[in-house]
């Protein structure tokens, strides 16, 4: 079965590529850009890639032909607040017409449980884009999923930051709100057996886990499974924006996905029936069986995709390899080398920079300069990195985006994605005499740049100077 798998590098895509493969099936990735398409050499031998915007103008010459099955997992939410609707409606116009040139017999839309009479502008736009794809092609099958819980998943990291950061939490009415979570096993497994499945052609069928429970039961069950204290106030007035700044500051969510979301907690998400399950003969699993599966696969640093990663959670949208080629024009250094004797542990030393492992010196400063990007709109230090000692291009790590990770050349280049009157790039290198480079640039906007340079040196002084001796050396 020859299969196009739209949003391969998002987080369901990620997930659902490699049981594809586990299936036998022929699989084309598309993706809009491939320096941020990061499998193993493994998988990347057994699979076809191709570059494709489906908000750009189509052109099908070299688009693939005689594709039997293609999943469209193509979303906007956290792209805009405002033209996300008009986005999602372009690209599934756009992604017609390629399915037509391509001959493709069946395509799979994983969408949101849109039942209520009032929907939110995001789960509107989700039925709006349903209407489209029905009107493309003679086959379409439209997956309705609740709301997925699973390692890297937005609401699963929404869920933990809340828990493990605010044992008193001061909540907006919305959390009374009842919805039907499901497992990210389990929308993987609907996934994997609808393909050519003729009982599902042109049909919308909701997919859910058995739990109908309120979003304060969800903070609940998964204080009760963490084993942590947890006391929940609902206040009965309090503004979307106040809701969506509440979530913004408090978790690792952009402030646009937080007032997306926002927009559609206050609407039930509940399934109407059970048609697919019954009949696929599946039985999805329970929200606490949900949390424990996450949460094995966080232990394991078995994380294989994160929402966090996703171009939409920093503050660039566009293309970043224009930002691999460090400037030197314009720009102000700060270059340090220190001598190694151990340059592979120096090197993993690199490789597990950030996140839980943090800075290697300072990191209350860090945690207060993350804190002021937050407070100025920035993305700030809760994204932390999705894995512990792995790092991909594309990848964040905290407030910065991996542009190079090449192990092999010992090299790791970031640029930094928070709040600045400039643009930043951090360096770490070692060279063919065991010398470890660290070099930040910072290419200053205006007057107001050179002074925010110069006023961090002191902090630079100090930081940078222990990071590297600890990089080198570890801590003494």
């Amino acid at each position: 079965m020859r299969i196009l798998l739209t949003g391969a590098n998002g987080y369901i895509g990620m997930r659902l590529l490699p049981l594809l493969i586990d299936n036998g099936f022929e699989v084309i990735c598309c993706v809009r850009d491939k320096n941020r398409f990061n499998v193993s050499e493994e998988l990347l031998s057994k699979i076809e890639v191709i570059e494709v915007d489906f908000l750009h103008d189509i052109n099908t010459t070299d688009f693939p032909k005689n594709i039997d099955v293609a999943y469209y997992l193509i979303h906007s939410m956290t792209s805009s607040t405002e033209d996300f609707d008009r986005k999602e409606a372009l690209s599934a116009m756009n992604f017609n017409s390629y399915m037509k040139a391509a001959q493709t017999k069946h395509v799979i839309y994983l969408s949101g449980i849109v039942n209520d009479n009032k929907l939110s502008k995001h789960l509107q736009s989700r039925k709006n884009v349903e209407q489209i794809l029905y009107k493309g092609l003679p086959y379409v099958t439209v997956l309705r999923a609740g709301i997925i819980v699973g390692s890297g998943s937005s609401s699963f990291e929404i869920i933990r930051d809340l828990c493990e950061k605010l044992p008193f939490m001061i909540t907006p009415k919305w959390v009374n709100t009842k919805t039907q979570p499901i497992g990210i096993r389990d929308v993987l497994r609907f996934l994997i057996n609808t393909p050519l499945n003729k009982k599902t052609y042109n049909q919308s069928f909701d997919i859910a886990g058995p739990n109908v429970i309120t979003y304060k039961e969800m903070l609940y069950l998964y204080a009760k499974y963490r084993k942590i204290p947890l006391y929940i106030v609902t206040l009965p007035v309090m503004t979307p924006k106040l809701s969506s700044y509440w979530l913004y500051f408090v978790t690792s969510t952009s402030y646009k996905l937080a007032i997306n979301l926002v927009d559609s907690m206050k609407v039930p998400v509940i399934a109407k029936d059970k048609s697919l399950q019954n009949l696929l003969g599946l039985q999805p699993m329970t929200y606490t069986k949900a949390l424990q599966l996450a949460f094995t696969s966080i232990k394991q640093n078995q994380v294989v995709s994160s929402w966090k990663d996703s171009m939409v959670s920093g503050r660039f949208k566009k293309d970043l390899q224009k930002y691999i080629s460090v400037p030197t024009n314009g720009c102000l250094f700060d270059h340090k080398q220190l001598k190694i004797n151990t340059p592979d542990e120096a090197l993993e030393r690199i490789w597990a920079i950030g996140g839980e492992t943090g800075w290697y010196y300072g990191d209350w400063m860090w945690k207060i300069r993350g804190h002021i990007d937050k407070a100025f709109g920035g993305v700030g230090l809760r994204r932390g990195r999705t894995h512990l000692n792995r790092i991909d291009s594309g990848d964040v790590i905290d407030f910065w985006r991996v542009l190079v990770a090449d192990k092999a050349e010992k090299r790791l280049l970031l640029f930094a994605e928070m709040r600045l009157p400039g643009e930043a790039w951090l360096e770490f290198s070692i060279d063919n005499n065991n010398n470890l480079h660290q070099t930040a640039t910072f290419r200053p906007k205006g007057l107001a740049g050179r002074l925010y340079w110069f006023s961090m040196l002191p902090f630079h002084y100090f930081i940078f100077n222990k990071m590297l001796h600890h990089i080198a050396h570890g801590y003494h």
